[in-house]
């Protein structure tokens, strides 16, 4: 595929793979994350049936279980989405193990000395930083997650951090 020279200022990593439940976790927690006002939609609901069935009008009950499961069917529903995806083979990709060498140009993704891709800072949409790891967005259900584990030393933390910030795609990092 891609082969370049090693840049001695890059950043390099330990071979990693992103594991499955991991993986369905995190596109889950972004998802919510991203649907959080649709997700409140519900709760409006409860809340103003709630105020009708304490004045006495209108008492039900049905209205708390249809809302409570098309809420659990909806979130079912994502579930069973990023879970097939890890059985898709055109995403086979992701949760293949990969040595990251990560510079201000690009992100290199290897497989070995000969074969991985390139990809450029401005394919990724959104970075953050969780306890333990990094984890840089590329789209709904597509993401790199680099746990602190696989660097190699807590310099290659900081460098990595620092072109985080030169990318303005990290803000304020803390420990």
């Amino acid at each position: 595929m891609y082969q370049q020279p090693a840049n001695p200022a890059a950043v390099r990593t330990k071979r990693y793979a992103l594991d499955t439940k991991k993986y369905i976790m995190l596109a889950m927690r972004h998802f919510i994350k991203s649907q959080l006002k649709w997700i409140l939609l519900p709760v409006a609901l409860i809340l103003v049936n709630a105020v009708v069935s304490l004045t006495g009008l209108y008492p039900n009950i049905w209205i708390y279980i249809v809302i409570l499961v098309g809420v659990i069917l909806y979130l079912l529903f994502w579930v069973i989405q990023f879970t097939g995806i890890t059985q898709l083979e055109q995403y086979k990709p992701m949760f293949e193990k990969y040595i990251y060498e990560i510079d201000s140009r690009q992100i290199l993704m290897k497989m070995n000395q000969k074969e991985g891709g390139v990809m450029k800072w401005d394919m990724i949409k959104e970075c953050y930083k969780e306890k333990g790891a990094y984890v840089m967005v590329l789209s709904r259900g597509q993401f790199i997650y680099l746990p602190f584990t696989v660097f190699n030393s807590d310099h290659d933390l900081k460098m990595l951090e620092r072109i985080l910030k030169q990318k303005d795609l990290i803000t304020d990092v803390k420990k």
